[in-house]
């Protein structure tokens, strides 16, 4: 059978066949999604053929990709803890169909786009949801629907791993080159920095937590309010690592003051001391982060042909130039303005 054969037998086995079926755009993932309505009724096919990792950099930066499996245990697991993750009403892992609770199309970006005033509200209350999944107790082993998962840390290989696409897609692509010396220096100074990450207790991090990723559901209560979706590659990491997916923006800026507080009220709300130990974890954290996303929008521009990612690149640079002026990170501030001054210099 082919795929839509398979789709429409998945459709017609959860009664769901005469529904009309509207594409949601892409984004980098494999997966596929369609809203499907019916009447009043409104559900969202997921459609993620499972694919294996080939590639030696999914393995090693513990990446679920479209294993089923991942989805479908992060899913309960935040729900059954009163998160609005999607229910899931029927699954074929099998073939990599889901129908999910659809959550709406009102993204953070969206919101903000048409009411700009409603900023601090939403920032405010995604900061208070992130703090409540720190807090929440995550077992490593999840199991729920009939599918098993187990949620590994983000340990110095994976942090490392992602760290290295700067050095093997962003330099290259702006005319730096590294030599052995240059290459032993980086990875040094990330040794050193990675330190900075075990100040705290690691919790739950849903890893691509962001304006695109985030649902504003003001009808519901408290933390719900957020809509959460793309969390299949979750990792118990340090717990700076969604703030700074949502505050270090890739794909809109957010205002530094506001940040900075926000930043304050995380702490606040999980029970950490917002000290100088904190903000030097966030401040490592987010300079691993965009390094990984300067070499992954190159990476996804020049492999996959999706050079609309080049347009963000000037933020992340600013970004990332921002993240290693911190004290904690002089020695990496130096080893970028000796081999890859450009990064510096492309600031929007």
């Amino acid at each position: 059978m082919t795929r839509e054969q398979l789709i429409v037998q998945f459709l017609q086995e959860n009664g769901w066949a005469d529904a009309k079926r509207t594409p949601f755009p892409g984004d980098a993932s494999s997966r596929a999604y369609e809203r499907l309505t019916r009447g009043d009724e409104q559900i969202v096919l997921m459609n993620a053929p499972f694919m294996p990792h080939k590639d030696p950099y999914s393995t090693e930066a513990k990446l679920a990709g479209s294993d089923p499996n991942a989805f479908i245990c992060l899913a309960t697991a935040l729900t059954r803890r009163g998160f609005s993750a999607p229910h899931i009403t029927a699954t074929d892992t099998n073939n990599g169909f889901m129908l999910l609770e659809d959550l709406g199309a009102d993204l953070f970006s969206q919101v903000l786009v048409n009411d700009p005033s409603k900023e601090k509200e939403l920032y405010s209350t995604a900061i208070d949801c992130l703090a409540a999944i720190y807090r929440s107790s995550f077992s490593d082993q999840l199991s729920a629907h009939g599918a098993e998962w187990h949620v590994r840390k983000y340990d110095a290989q994976a942090l490392q791993t992602e760290a290295d696409l700067f050095l093997e897609w962003y330099v290259p692509e702006f005319g730096n080159r590294i030599d052995e010396t240059a290459k032993a220096a980086w990875y040094e100074i990330w040794a050193d920095a990675f330190l900075h990450l075990e100040a705290h207790a690691h919790g739950l991090a849903l890893r691509d937590f962001h304006a695109d990723n985030v649902f504003w559901l003001p009808e519901r209560e408290a933390t719900a309010k957020i809509g959460l979706i793309d969390f299949q590659d979750a990792l118990i990491a340090h717990p700076s690592y969604d703030l700074v997916s949502l505050l270090a923006d890739a794909r809109r800026d957010v205002d530094l003051d506001m940040a900075d507080s926000l930043i304050s009220q995380f702490c606040q709300q999980a029970g950490i001391p917002d000290d100088n130990k904190f903000r030097a974890a966030y401040a490592v954290q987010a300079a691993q982060r965009n390094a990984k996303i300067l070499g992954i929008f190159v990476r996804l521009a020049r492999r996959d042909g999706k050079e609309c990612y080049l347009d963000m690149i000037p933020r992340v640079a600013q970004h990332f130039t921002r993240d290693i002026s911190h004290p904690a990170l002089v020695k990496m501030h130096q080893w970028v303005t000796t081999y890859a001054p450009t990064v510096l210099e492309t600031n929007s």
